[in-house]
């Protein structure tokens, strides 16, 4: 049997039943790329995000993440090169100049966006308090500017601060028994989901990883070169968890958009990579030795890094994946530090 349909032009044609299925799949798969530009450009609207730490590696990601996906982005930005990495980053991206201790530039920034994305921290170990005391003043600054019209402003925190050796989800906190100070910092920017703000916090891993990296395995890896061996604490049983760069600013760009006052968000792609694994990865590509350090010589070993490598971290994102629909596809940990770390 033939039927008679015009699909491409105004001439009749013959077409099979078979023709005809083919099209209306296509024309079925072409309706749910519709209906998903229409849920991510209407249901989600677009919005003006001001961005602290734009210039940094998860921050530059998180840019070109919000200007693709039709964000406005404004970006903080404390210096001329800064704001011309910033600027080409996406098309409809601009920058404000000012820094972290700047108050009246971060206000203005709040104040005129739609949403906040906080991810700028002065990252001087040696002066460490200090940076922390300039990031909760600077955060406290942006939120009081907004209070009351419910925008988003999303924090930045760590998972190193969970508690040792547990599986920790989004639930768990640990501020009456950290010594981290940002800890202190994420309770007081989630208390303004009581103020009339969409405040929200992202955890990140020890590791967000991915080319550029210039973080915690960059200097694992700087350690192994000059030592001659790549090194591990005890057994190397315990773990870090990992995410990608990417997978990290995509997750960013769902908590800005879907996140829900006061929850904290959990950028874990990997529960936990075992530091042994991490060490032989960086041995087997550097072609030296993998050795066990003792704990007590972590510190010697490893600088400042040694306290933290030791650490036993897993952490879970099951809460998150659900409710925001996140779903990482970046390479792993141990892949991406064979692929991308070690020429």
């Amino acid at each position: 049997m033939k039927v008679p349909y015009n699909w491409h032009s105004n001439k009749i044609q013959d077409a099979s039943r078979e023709n005809i299925r083919r099209h209306l799949q296509c024309y079925s798969a072409r309706f749910a790329e519709i209906h998903s530009f229409l849920y991510e450009r209407i249901l989600l609207k677009e919005m003006k995000v001001f961005v602290t730490g734009a210039s940094g590696f998860i921050g530059s990601a998180l840019v070109s993440e919000l200007s693709n996906a039709g964000h406005h982005v404004v970006g903080l930005a404390r210096s001329e090169e800064s704001a011309k990495k910033i600027k080409s980053l996406g098309t409809n991206v601009e920058v404000l100049r000012g820094d972290l201790e700047d108050l009246d530039a971060l206000r203005k920034g709040a104040r005129e966006a739609e949403g906040i994305a906080h991810l700028g921290f002065i990252h001087d170990f040696q002066n460490f308090e200090k940076c922390c005391e300039i990031d909760r003043t600077a955060t406290e600054a942006m939120l009081e500017s907004i209070i009351g019209t419910n925008k988003p402003f999303v924090y930045t925190s760590g998972t190193l601060s969970l508690p040792d050796g547990k599986i920790s989800d989004e639930t768990v906190q640990n501020y009456e028994h950290s010594k981290f100070f940002r800890d202190h910092t994420e309770k007081l920017a989630l208390s303004y989901g009581n103020k009339g703000v969409r405040a929200t916090t992202v955890r990140f891993p020890p590791s967000v990883h991915g080319k550029g990296d210039k973080a915690f395995i960059p200097w694992i890896i700087s350690v192994a070169e000059k030592s001659g061996k790549s090194g591990y604490v005890g057994d190397g049983q315990n773990v870090w968890p990992a995410v990608a760069r990417p997978d990290a600013a995509h997750l960013f760009r769902l908590v800005l958009e879907k996140g829900r006052a006061g929850r904290v968000y959990h950028s874990i792609a990997e529960q936990g990579v075992k530091s042994k694994e991490i060490a032989k990865a960086i041995g087997d590509s550097l072609h030296v030795p993998t050795a066990s350090i003792a704990s007590e010589d972590a510190m010697r070993h490893f600088g400042f890094l040694g306290a933290f490598f030791s650490k036993d971290n897993p952490v879970s994102s099951e809460i998150t994946r659900k409710e925001l629909g996140w779903n990482p596809q970046g390479l792993g940990l141990i892949e991406d530090i064979k692929k991308n770390y070690i020429f």
